[in-house]
């Protein structure tokens, strides 16, 4: 089969729907209303090079657009969830003379990296990630755009940039206080050490544990499917909610709120819950 052919697969009514990248970076399922994103670089530990922060981007850009999708899981292939960045490829950036150019370059390149983690934080749709193993560097950045994490028990994280001469700079000092408060946070940043799938619960970051990598899945997908099964309008507004009352603080995401609330009410959904509390039967939500 040529690699570069882009392969669809499109199967109606809970059946699952598939797709491959080009450069093979993801796989991507679809199995009723949840998109499962699967890393698909095992033999190298799944490091991210530029290829695959562009592909990120995409791939979210059209779960975000896709009213089919109501949730997406995130997870990899092979012995690690990722190693981090491809320091090979972005160490080439740094090769030869270091000019006014080449550092602009950088620049761009790092926004441009950036970009992929803003994708997943920005996509409507909630994030699960579900991780396995090691998940170092850049693939904490990724866990910090997510909305929910779960890992195995045999998990191992780190921001491992500070042990690398480097400033983490893909959304991990951003984003990771808001998830886990600052005491924790200058810990692990500062450090750079690792921490366990039970640190990682104990403070916050995820919020289960599965034993093995089947039974994290059959759990993502367990949280998934009762995202899936609410209003999706309700749920994707909520995740608005919350960023950007993150972002601006109390008050004004007070106000944010009250103006989305009275813009989307009444609506179809809201209608068809309480028909079906009062009826007694399962509601079936449209997005409208």
């Amino acid at each position: 089969m040529n690699s570069k052919l882009v392969i669809v697969l499109k199967e109606e009514k809970g059946e699952t729907r598939c797709s491959m990248s080009e450069k093979d970076l993801f796989k991507v399922e679809q199995d009723g209303y949840i998109a499962w994103l699967t890393l698909n670089r095992p033999d190298h530990r799944n490091i991210m090079g530029l290829a695959f922060f562009k592909e990120l981007t995409k791939h979210f850009e059209r779960f975000d657009e896709d009213p089919s999708v109501r949730a997406v899981v995130i997870k990899a292939e092979g012995k690690s969830f990722t190693a981090g960045l491809d320091l090979l490829e972005f160490g080439s950036l740094l090769g030869g003379e270091i000019g006014a150019d080449t550092r602009e370059q950088l620049r761009k390149t790092i926004l441009q990296c950036q970009e992929g983690m803003n994708a997943i934080e920005r996509c409507r749709k909630p994030v699960i990630a579900a991780v396995h193993s090691h998940c170092i560097g850049a693939g904490v950045d990724l866990l910090c755009a997510c909305d929910i994490r779960m890992a195995t028990k045999d998990a191992i994280f780190s921001i491992r940039e500070t042990r690398m001469g480097l400033i983490a700079d893909l959304g991990t000092l951003q984003r990771l206080p808001h998830i886990i408060g600052h005491g924790w946070f200058r810990e692990l940043a500062l450090t750079g050490r690792d921490f366990t799938s039970q640190e990682a619960l104990q403070m916050g970051f995820i919020t289960r544990i599965g034993e093995d990598r089947q039974g994290l899945y059959e759990e993502a997908k367990g949280i998934a499917s009762q995202i899936a099964a609410c209003p999706p309008l309700a749920v994707q507004g909520a995740k608005e909610v919350i960023l950007y009352s993150r972002d601006h603080g109390v008050n004004a995401g007070l106000h944010y709120v009250a103006q989305k609330n009275a813009a989307a009410l009444p609506s179809e959904d809201v209608t068809e819950a309480m028909s079906a509390f009062m009826e007694k039967r399962t509601p079936v939500f449209k997005g409208k």
